[in-house]
């Protein structure tokens, strides 16, 4: 018999290495190496030599029908996975502890169990009592879900085989399951991938939706080894800010559907409340009037989203101005910085900037650069944009606007909740609606528009409702006891 030799297998990227290293070759990070079984690693069934037995081929012609789905009963989760669950698939939901992954996905199952459809939630976190009291707080406890609280993936799979196959399976977590199929802990790099290979089997075996949850990273990854994003049919990631309700279900990887589409949430004492305009919510506190923010006309999929961009810029102490993102590519930031430093004359090298999307969305088109810049311009000369007006268009190195995908889309959005004038790409005007109704501002360079902002500006102090009722000796005075480096206008 031969002697099992064991690996060392990084639990961060899932690599291997006969003898244990401080540091993983393959992805560079520190002490994630763990011993684990090699030659039982995979049972001796599998590993012992067989004929292999022959199957049909099929031609490219054909006919093919649509996949067919079934809605959950929520509709913005509907809308991310491309119209509802897709039998025999499997989905991986990742997000930060205490996101509300578990809150999710017992409405989901609930709102699917009183349709009359079979669903089961099985728990390898938490107790049966756990789960219950979650679902009384929602006020879902009378829905028809069957609940478990297990680990085995052999067990689990028996007793899903028996009786009517479960439309909806959710597993709450992965990396709580183990198999007998291999030696190693729960939680390790080999025991996650072969659980998931073994419920993926049954759910193309049998037809029946499987929702893997899995546990994130510091840095926002899912973790575990990456083969179970492929292995898998989707990856969703929900997102959101623990200080802020909103949360949002984005797709990053969708094979029977969209990756680019997102569904927004609100977090209340009852649950997840689904967010139908998001662009609404995403707007209704901001301030009107304040220097430093634009309204961005964005497309998130096939949704129009309003978002508000704030920016703050000011003089700096330090020798390297700081530059601070939030909900926003830092390199793209530093890229806007450049063209407006370089072609439109705004010399931004002595001060702090600090910009954040409100709301706790992330931007990732190009089409927000021009709502950027006209945000960046507006805080330093203190010149507050139109209140009716929303931005949109990508900005090119030379200075230039150039046009961005789906004009219609946003513009028809902006009417759609009471903005008068929008501010586009000047090759995009051919492509705008006539019912619209909008005042159209079209921009074919950035310094145009920088001009028109910074004609507009006036200094801080004359905004200051406090200092316009003091006496000039007063103002002095004040303007005396600030060091010269500091005042407005001291260059």
């Amino acid at each position: 018999m031969a002697k099992a030799s064991a690996s060392f297998v990084c639990q961060n990227c899932g690599a291997a290495f006969n003898r244990w290293q401080g540091k993983c070759e393959a992805c560079g990070e520190w002490n994630t190496l763990v011993e684990e079984a090699g030659d039982n690693a995979v049972p001796v069934s599998i590993r012992a030599k067989r004929r292999g037995r022959t199957f049909k081929l099929e031609s490219l012609a054909g006919k093919s029908n649509d996949a067919p789905r079934l809605p959950s009963g929520m509709a913005e989760l509907d809308r991310v996975t491309g119209g509802g669950f897709v039998r025999g698939s499997v989905l991986l939901v990742g997000g930060d502890p205490g996101i509300g992954k578990s809150t999710l996905l017992t409405q989901a199952t609930s709102l699917m169990a009183k349709a009359g459809h079979r669903t089961v939630y099985i728990s390898g976190e938490e107790a049966i009592a756990q789960v219950r009291l979650r679902a009384e707080r929602l006020g879902l406890a009378s829905a028809p879900v069957e609940l478990a609280a297990e680990t085995s993936v052999e067990d689990i799979i028996a007793t899903l085989s028996e009786g009517t196959t479960p439309k909806l399976i959710v597993i709450d977590s992965i990396q709580t399951m183990w198999t007998d199929t291999v030696e190693s802990a729960p939680g390790t790099v080999t025991q996650v991938r072969a659980s998931a290979q073994a419920l993926i089997r049954f759910a193309k075996k049998t037809g029946a939706a499987i929702i893997l949850v899995g546990h994130v990273t510091k840095d926002g990854q899912i973790a575990g080894p990456r083969v179970v994003e492929h292995m898998v049919d989707a990856v969703l990631s929900f997102e959101g800010e623990g200080s802020q309700q909103f949360r949002i279900l984005r797709s990053v990887k969708n094979r029977f559907g969209p990756t680019d589409e997102i569904g927004v949430f609100e977090m209340t004492g009852l649950g997840l409340r689904e967010v139908t305009n998001p662009s609404e919510l995403f707007l209704s506190e901001r301030d009107l009037g304040s220097p430093g923010t634009a309204v961005f006309a964005g497309i998130e999929g096939t949704r129009p989203v309003l978002v508000e961009l704030q920016a703050l810029v000011a003089p700096t102490t330090l020798g390297t101005p700081r530059r601070a993102v939030v909900g926003w590519d830092s390199a793209r930031l530093s890229m806007v910085l450049a063209v407006l430093e370089a072609h439109c004359g705004v010399k931004l090298s002595g001060y702090d900037v600090y910009f954040n999307v409100a709301g706790g969305l992330r931007i990732n088109e190009p089409a927000a650069d021009l709502a950027a810049a006209a945000a960046l311009v507006s805080s330093l000369a203190n010149a507050p944009l139109p209140t009716d007006a929303v931005y949109f268009g990508e900005i090119s190195l030379s200075g230039a606007v150039r046009p961005v995908a789906q004009t219609t889309a946003r513009l028809k959005e902006a009417a759609k909740l009471g903005f008068a004038r929008a501010v586009l790409p000047e090759s995009a005007r051919g492509e705008t609606p006539s019912e619209a109704g909008l005042l159209l501002q079209s921009v074919g360079g950035l310094s145009s528009l920088v001009a028109d902002i910074a004609a507009r500006g006036t200094k801080r102090t004359d905004r200051d409702p406090e200092r316009q009722g003091n006496s000039a000796p007063a103002q002095r005075a004040a303007s005396n006891a600030t060091p010269a480096r500091f005042r407005q206008g001291s260059g």
